[in-house]
């Protein structure tokens, strides 16, 4: 069992792409068209939602929902909360764009 992270099942298809272009041979690191306001712009939005308040929640799930999250953790490499956090969060993003 590897213990590397499989993050690229969670990737949209613009992460997905850059990936690809910075693995590609012909890849040159100082190639960006990202302006300094661009930059700026997603540091804050990227800022605002780390420091978003966090609220404390007690959850009662069956306990082999729970091993399997936890497994699943493992293989890909974060801490279970971790997963279960974003798992809540794309299905609240899902759920206000419907």
């Amino acid at each position: 069992m590897s213990n590397k992270p499989k993050v690229k099942q969670f990737l949209d298809n613009e992460e997905k792409e850059l990936i690809k272009a910075i693995e590609s041979d012909d890849y040159k690191p100082g190639d960006s068209h990202l302006t300094e306001k661009r930059a700026q712009e997603l540091s804050n939005i990227a800022r605002a939602t780390i420091n978003e308040e966090r609220t404390r929640i007690s959850l009662r799930v069956p306990k082999s929902d729970l091993a399997r999250l936890k497994a699943r953790a493992l293989r890909e490499g974060i801490p279970y909360q971790t997963l279960i956090n974003s798992i809540l969060h794309q299905a609240s993003k899902e759920s206000s764009s419907n």
